[in-house]
């Protein structure tokens, strides 16, 4: 029986796509092994698979900026290494695939270190997350979402570049939006405005929610993601809110009539393939290297969403103005996302690619 080593973690964004493809390795008679961190997202959402054995290393954050924690974080890289190569000797794993995230890191090392001949990774974004571009010299191929990702890559490793497009699974497919209106206790009298923090939250989105709430109820109803640990006790008619979901998202959206969301490539994706107009508004510069801000200025330029920059949500009439700009362009935005052209792949297509390449 073959065997797949999966890596990625830190937030939802660098564990999606391992979860969606899983289960086409399950079903082809595959073993599969996920090397996560300790306490990520990733091990709670990865022992919720049957069949999958999790091993949990130590990581440090990689970190873009000067930061106290970096001494001790270094220390714990090398040490994630080590304890990598042993999980991987003793697996000794046909493939390894890499979401990213900076638990990704150590294990691409420990498998090139362990001469595992076929070592794939994966970035959602424009610019290739530090990760990824430390994980570089070590992988077999870099499949890309973006074409334009080949020119921030190294020229020497450009030859290990393979774009491939945003990659969709079909587990947003055939929502249910009476489902999820009887979930919330919606009526029909107004439009449904889904607010997503990600699977981390967005406190910032969550302050500005709250702190405007009775003027977003006045016109909409409300779905809330807030993230892990950040709902409040607040109970309103047409409010709904949500620590996290997962299986009841797909029927959430599809009643969803307008999405406001950080710009991670996975999400935005998902919601362009579903034609759901957009208010994308990207983590700030200072707490991520931009990647966010050019996703969302290329979806803004197709006409697919309107951004607004995080540190304008405490602008309260701007963040009210900006939703109902959405609202009322959300035909347009529909038009343009059906009319839209772009190369694309599935999980299945993936799934062959990763086994023949």
């Amino acid at each position: 029986m073959k065997k797949i080593i999966f890596t990625g973690g830190g937030s939802g964004g660098h564990v999606t796509l391992n979860l969606n493809l899983i289960p086409y390795f399950i079903q082809n008679g595959w073993q599969v092994v996920y090397i996560g961190s300790k306490t990520g997202i990733e091990k709670e959402l990865v022992h919720k698979i049957a069949g999958v054995r999790y091993h949990a290393i130590e990581t440090g954050k990689l970190r873009r900026y000067l930061s106290k924690e970096n001494i001790i974080d270094a220390l714990r890289v090398p040490v994630g290494i080590w304890q990598a190569c042993r999980i991987i000797a003793r697996e000794k794993p046909d493939i390894i695939f890499s979401k990213g995230g900076f638990v990704s890191f150590p294990v691409v090392v420990a498998g090139y270190l362990n001469r595992c001949r076929r070592i794939f990774m994966h970035e959602s974004d424009v610019t290739p997350g530090l990760a990824n571009k430390m994980s570089l010299p070590f992988v077999n191929t870099f499949f890309t979402t973006f074409a334009d990702t080949y020119k921030y890559v190294t020229p020497s490793f450009q030859s290990k570049v393979k774009y491939i497009g945003p990659v969709l699974s079909d587990r947003l497919n055939n929502g249910d939006a009476e489902k999820a209106r009887a979930m919330c206790q919606f009526n029909g009298d107004k439009p449904v405005i889904m607010f997503v923090g990600g699977s981390l939250g967005a406190k910032s989105i969550n302050n500005a929610v709250r702190n405007n709430l009775n003027d977003l109820l006045a016109q909409y109803q409300i779905i809330h993601i807030c993230g892990k640990g950040q709902t409040d006790q607040a109970e309103h008619i047409g409010y709904k809110q949500f620590e996290f979901v997962d299986a009841e998202f797909k029927d959430l959206l599809a009643l969803a009539d307008v999405v406001i969301s950080r710009s991670g490539s996975n999400a935005i994706f998902e919601f362009l393939s579903l034609h759901k107009p957009m208010l994308l508004i990207p983590l700030p510069t200072d707490s991520s290297r931009g990647e966010q801000a050019l996703n969302a200025d290329d979806f803004a330029q197709h006409g697919f969403a309107k951004v607004l920059k995080d540190e304008e949500l405490a602008d309260a009439n701007l963040f009210l103005q900006k939703i109902g700009e959405t609202y009322k362009a959300s035909a347009a935005m529909k038009t343009a996302m059906q009319k839209a052209e772009m190369k694309q792949t599935t999980c299945q297509k993936l799934f062959t690619t990763i086994i023949n390449g």
